[in-house]
């Protein structure tokens, strides 16, 4: 019963991870193509100082959008730990009551 606990809980804990990680991803991911496009911009014949701005926006709506998903990952996974925890002393709490007798 508590390998079958820990191992629900490192799974949890895996999942959290995984959630960081694709969030992670998605963000570095936005932020690369803000670039591209930031250097598309600068190699087209528009003046210099429109560029720039543009490419500020860009790259500050992209920063946004990523931190905006790596709190939303990170909410996930503090949920996901929660309800770990939540889960881990029900199960005590029956394991308890088992080896009490009280069932």
């Amino acid at each position: 019963m508590a390998k079958e606990i820990t191992s629900n809980v490192e799974a949890l804990e895996v999942e959290a991870e995984k959630i960081l990680e694709e969030a992670r991803t998605r963000a570095n991911q936005i932020l690369l193509e803000a670039r591209e496009e930031a250097k598309k911009m600068l190699s087209s014949q528009l003046p210099l100082e429109a560029v720039k701005t543009e490419c500020d926006k860009i790259v500050s709506k992209t920063r946004t959008e990523a931190d905006e998903k790596i709190k939303d990952s990170e909410k996930k996974a503090a949920e996901i730990g929660v309800n770990a925890d939540k889960k881990t002393k029900e199960i005590t709490e029956l394991l308890v009551n088992i080896v009490r007798g009280k069932s």
